[in-house]
């Protein structure tokens, strides 16, 4: 899927992240109110007197992650940034990142391509339309193997869950409802109108939430990865607007709570190591490098599996200065100057398994806009693209939306422009990618559940197809992630 987290400015904050090239920078509007967001992170534990001394830095606490030394908090105090770095016990304290769902502004439905309208609505099966999960399944042999979950008394028994931390998703949508086991909201009220906080609002309003889950554990007209796996949904995004770093990380700590076997992240963004300056003023993504870091040690803790999208930038992900580069090309006209090495996260987080993208129609080449590098990818899964002739022309008229990859779509929403369906959707991107690695990694567990995360995360990569360059490279790294292979080799 198309789709962007871009950079955005989140209470006049500007947040550097992005998982699909094309990222949006504004400054504020004037009567926008001067209040930033900021993510704070200890040495250690939160200490007892925490809201005394963010108090008298000038700050309100606004979210508090215990599990991980951390704090959201906002403030208006100019020079709180200052302030709060001569508190003792401060790690590190940074303008809070903001992860921003945008595709549709980067992949537009006006005058170019056409819309898939040959995939009949009304079809009892789509399974001859979902080249992508017949490939990594063998055509669906995988199926007598595993699928997840098993019959129990007239019903099916989860023997494997999988955390979506998305949009949401529409927990009544026919293929999905006999999968979805509950979640929760950590979008906070008053973002808009619909958002008033309750932690059981778990609806898509998107749209990317609904499709991410259909390629995991969908059994209807189109099938997962496991058709049987329970899935677990945290929704972090509100409808057209960013998630902050604080939000993401929280749900982490849910899911591992709550005891998931696998956590999907079809997001991330960009953490500068270095120290980069807009309107006179210095910052670093120190907290933010180091909340992602715990959160996901947390969950590996957990005996989780943590599954991540690599992005959509195109970008060699081995070279930190080809990031900085790219984010100076994007920002710099908007008064940003990033200096040094930069990364992406959590896509180059220890400890996850970081995804690329694959296409129909090539064992050598990648998806276009798929990140690479051999010491950040660990596999390759199918995320569609756009078609040979496209990735040859990079004509948009050409463009072939038959290659991106089916899956379902909020039942309320209008029909994605690329077909004419309604309650399924064409998309593309690693967002599309990592959710058959995640899929395979709950049925691996339902399987197996004594394996830990780092065997889980062997067995992927051991038993992958070894496309492009012989042995472990920069664009498939192991090769493209196959559940056939990892359940009968294992």
């Amino acid at each position: 899927m198309k789709v962007k987290l871009s950079v955005a400015l989140f209470s006049s904050v500007i947040a550097a992240s992005t998982l699909l090239s094309g990222v949006g920078l504004s400054k504020p509007a004037s009567g926008v109110s001067t209040a930033k967001k900021y993510l704070i992170a200890y040495q250690n534990n939160i200490p007892a007197d925490y809201e005394a001394s963010i108090s008298g830095a000038g700050g309100k606490v606004l979210r508090v992650l215990p599990e991980l030394g951390s704090l959201e908090v906002e403030s208006s105090d100019t020079a709180f940034l200052t302030k709060i770095k001569q508190v003792s016990g401060i790690r590190g304290a940074n303008l809070e990142l903001v992860h921003q769902l945008d595709y549709k502004k980067v992949d537009p439905a006006a005058a170019d391509g056409q819309p898939v309208t040959d995939i009949p609505q009304h079809a009892a099966s789509f399974w001859e339309y979902q080249w992508d999960v017949k490939r990594v399944t063998n055509d669906g042999a995988t199926y007598g193997l595993e699928t997840g979950g098993k019959l129990e008394g007239g019903s099916i028994k989860h023997k494997a869950i999988v955390g979506v931390i998305d949009s949401g998703i529409d927990a009544n949508h026919p293929d999905l409802k006999a999968n979805v086991v509950g979640g929760k909201n950590f979008v906070p009220a008053g973002i808009d109108a619909s958002e008033t906080g309750d932690p059981a609002d778990i609806r898509d309003r998107d749209g990317h939430g609904t499709h991410v889950a259909g390629s995991i554990a969908a059994n209807g007209k189109v099938k997962g990865i496991g058709p049987d796996l329970g899935i677990r949904s945290y929704r972090v995004f509100p409808e057209g607007q960013g998630a902050p770093t604080s939000w993401i990380a929280a749900a982490i700590v849910q899911a591992a709570n709550d005891k998931v076997d696998v956590i999907n992240m079809s997001l991330g963004g960009f953490d500068a190591i270095s120290r980069y300056t807009f309107e006179g003023g210095s910052y670093s993504d120190v907290a933010d490098t180091l909340v992602w870091k715990r959160a996901v040690d947390y969950a590996l803790s957990k005996n989780v599996t943590v599954v991540v999208a690599a992005g959509n930038d195109s970008l060699n992900l081995n070279n930190p200065t080809e990031i900085t580069d790219y984010m100076n090309a994007q920002y710099g006209s908007l008064g940003f100057s990033f200096k040094g090495a930069s990364r992406v996260v959590p896509g180059q987080t220890p400890g996850v398994i970081t995804v690329s993208s694959s296409n129909q129609w090539s064992t050598e080449k990648i998806a276009f806009y798929s990140n690479y590098g051999t010491k950040s990818i660990d596999v390759s899964a199918p995320g569609g693209d756009n078609g040979p002739v496209y990735a040859e022309t990079g004509d948009l008229n050409q463009r072939d939306f038959h290659y991106r990859t089916l899956s379902t779509w909020p039942t309320y929403l209008p029909s994605y422009f690329t077909s004419n369906l309604t309650s399924y959707a064409l998309l593309h991107g690693t967002s599309m990618a990592s959710p058959k690695v995640a899929g395979m990694a709950g049925v691996i567990k339902a399987a197996h559940p004594e394996l830990t995360p780092s065997q889980v995360t062997a067995l992927i990569s051991q038993s992958a197809i070894d496309w492009g360059k012989k042995g472990t490279d920069q664009l498939y790294g192991a090769g493209e992630a196959n559940l056939y292979n990892a359940l009968t080799q294992k």
